[in-house]
């Protein structure tokens, strides 16, 4: 019962930063936006990462998290790996792939693999800093990519958080780092914890991206005369 409860509240975790995402890009957007590569990339590396560890019986043992086996390549490799069975992987893939788009249509494609790579490498760093042994920050058991892609999502609902004028909205966000921070304190869930710093740091990055020369993705306008979608004249528009 407890493991269906941690499940559960994990993915519905997941779902309140989607909905953050969706508001912050604009769900009516979505079908306008570009191929968002970068994301499509990253998730190719995650599908790469399964199909190696199903056609390669060494590669856990060569490229997992365990702390008892050195190698400073593991902290990265192992976000690659799945050891979740075929659910837990489709779930890690999929939501990777969700959160990826989204958020390289905010903080565009540089800024979003850089998010990423602070979802992986913070959590052992805290870890470190804090003496952590027992409970770890990091929702990684040797392999998954959860732990990175919840911090990456979670930078979406801070966005959303301090941009939008919208009351509801504005609920939505802040319910994601208060429901991850109670998950952490209920549950020892790892994914609550990251959610936390992910959002702390998306709102520290947020103001350094509106300075930067930093476009949004471009959304085609919508027609107005029944003629097929075409892209908006200048075809961007400043990161809110």
């Amino acid at each position: 019962m407890a493991a269906i409860l941690f499940n559960l509240t994990t993915a519905a975790l997941m779902v309140l930063m989607f909905k953050s995402g969706l508001a912050l890009i604009g769900e009516g957007t979505v079908r306008r936006r570009p191929v968002p590569w970068a994301a499509v990339a990253l998730t190719a590396v995650a599908v790469g990462g399964v199909v190696l560890q199903h056609t390669w019986s060494g590669a856990m043992d060569a490229l997992d998290g365990d702390p008892r086996k050195t190698g400073w390549w593991r902290v990265a490799t192992s976000v690659f790996l799945q050891n979740g069975g075929l659910f837990g992987a489709a779930w890690n893939i999929v939501t990777l792939a969700v959160v990826a788009a989204l958020a390289q249509w905010f903080w565009r494609g540089p800024s979003m693999l850089a998010l990423f790579a602070a979802g992986i490498l913070l959590p052992q760093h805290i870890d470190a800093l804090f003496g952590e042994t027992a409970r770890s920050t990091d929702p990684r058991n040797f392999a998954g990519s959860s732990g990175a892609t919840y911090f990456l999502a979670a930078t979406l609902a801070a966005a959303l958080l301090l941009t939008s004028d919208k009351t509801k909205e504005r609920l939505l966000a802040l319910s994601v780092p208060a429901a991850g921070l109670a998950m952490w304190l209920a549950q020892d869930n790892g994914h609550g914890l990251v959610v936390v710093y992910g959002s702390l740091l998306g709102a520290a990055v947020l103001p350094l991206a509106r300075r930067l020369p930093h476009r949004a993705a471009p959304v085609a306008s919508a027609p107005t005369d029944g003629s097929p979608t075409a892209p908006a004249q200048g075809g961007e528009t400043a990161l809110p």
